[in-house]
């Protein structure tokens, strides 16, 4: 009951100081609407990155010819090798017990003339297999069978970025396009897939049937990638120790190092989510600071509010009031700034988060773990810097107090 009371009586004194409270939960909203917006930014960031690499394929593994390396945030090839073949890939299907699906594939950029438009693009070719592993799938028309991937046939089936270019606003399907001097049919349009963790537009690609672009386009007897697909995210790490030790076997390597490189889609996973992590840290870290400042600026504040106050003071305790009850007001004064001051913070920062994820300029993903641990810690900073102004407060004698102006 006591506690009530001097609840109550808290709210009336913040009241009739309108622009002294103001001024104190000005700092600790701004504090935690940064801690949210700035949480909820680098959450949104880490889940983008998430859903690219997940959009590359599902449970993913690619082999790829040589050793390469990440350069610049990018792997790059550092040789070029020949010994991976479409061989390799139906040896490791049917030889892997941890593999789902494997399949062989080239890519080249090659300049593609439709209508007299003219663009240089990435031209895969791949097997039936290829597109279901790497998640390629059809929003009109139609992909290329079986039997014109056996018989060599020119059909094509068109990223919308490379649609876009070369046919704009028409119905590409059915069209004719030349990928360097051979002809090709438009079969269909692939449904976008957006931007990769590299940023590079996954849209702007053609698919053609792999021994299509090996002998018609490339001219060429091996593969650049192996695309294949785990039988479960458990099995992956498994399933590149497999194809690892089956193509060393294949290629006759023996105490050679591997010719090949072996990208696990788990691992960059991994990798990228704690990269995303430390970056959240990082940017939660930062707002936290202003967090600190809006701390401070309440406790400037209850200084400033003791000095003004010693005759309020100065006669609660000639009247009977104890230090201990001196010191529970003031902080519960600070405690009541504090809340106050997060629990605004923490709707102005959740509707900063949705408002620039709406206008497009960041995706944004609202931690509620965060809002909370936001909410507690301006509490606790509330006491904290509460503290010293309270202690101060209640140890004016009662004579000095009441003799003040």
């Amino acid at each position: 009951m006591k506690l009530t009371k001097n609840v109550v009586f808290s709210v009336e004194i913040l009241a009739a100081y309108k622009l002294r409270t103001f001024l104190s939960i000005t700092g600790m909203v701004v504090g935690v609407a940064s801690v949210v917006l700035m949480v909820a930014v680098g959450r949104g960031a880490e889940q983008r990155i998430l859903d690219q690499i997940r959009g590359m394929g599902t449970h993913l593994i690619v082999v790829s010819t040589g050793q390469s390396r990440v350069i610049a945030g990018r792997r790059r090839q550092m040789s070029t090798v020949t010994t991976l073949v479409p061989g390799d890939a139906e040896a490791i299907a049917e030889l892997c017990p941890s593999v789902s699906l494997a399949a062989p594939a080239v890519t080249k950029k090659l300049n593609v003339r439709a209508d007299g438009e003219t663009v240089n693009t990435e031209v895969n070719g791949m097997t039936r297999e290829g597109m279901v592993i790497r998640n390629f799938t059809i929003a009109t028309g139609r992909g290329f069978s079986e039997a014109e991937a056996r018989a060599k046939r020119r059909v094509a089936v068109l990223g919308p970025s490379v649609a876009a270019n070369l046919f704009g606003n028409s119905d590409p399907v059915g069209a004719q396009i030349r990928i360097g001097r051979v002809p090709f049919e438009v079969v269909g349009i692939a449904h976008a897939k957006g931007i990769d963790q590299n940023g590079a537009d996954q849209d702007d690609v053609i698919i053609v049937p792999l021994i299509t672009a090996m002998r018609r386009l490339m001219n060429v007897s091996y593969v650049q990638s192996i695309y294949i697909q785990a039988r479960d995210s458990q099995s992956m790490t498994l399933a590149e120790a497999e194809i690892r030790a089956q193509l060393r076997k294949r290629h006759r390597l023996r105490s050679k190092p591997d010719d090949f490189t072996v990208q696990n889609q788990a691992t960059l996973l991994a990798t990228e989510r704690e990269t995303a992590r430390t970056m959240t840290l990082l940017l939660g870290s930062v707002a936290g600071i202003s967090l600190a400042v809006g701390g401070v600026g309440i406790l400037a504040v209850m200084l400033i509010a003791v000095r003004e106050r010693r005759r309020e003071i100065g006669l609660r305790r000639a009247l009977g009031a104890r230090r201990r009850d001196i010191r529970l007001q003031f902080l519960t004064e600070s405690v009541l700034l504090s809340g106050l001051g997060g629990g605004i913070g923490v709707a102005v920062g959740v509707g900063g988060a949705y408002g620039a994820a709406a206008l497009g300029y960041w995706d944004t993903l609202v931690s509620w773990p965060s809002m909370v641990i936001a909410l507690l810690v301006s509490v606790i900073l509330g006491v904290f810097f509460g503290v010293y102004p309270a202690t101060r407060a209640a140890e004016l004698e009662p004579i000095e107090a009441l003799r003040s102006e």
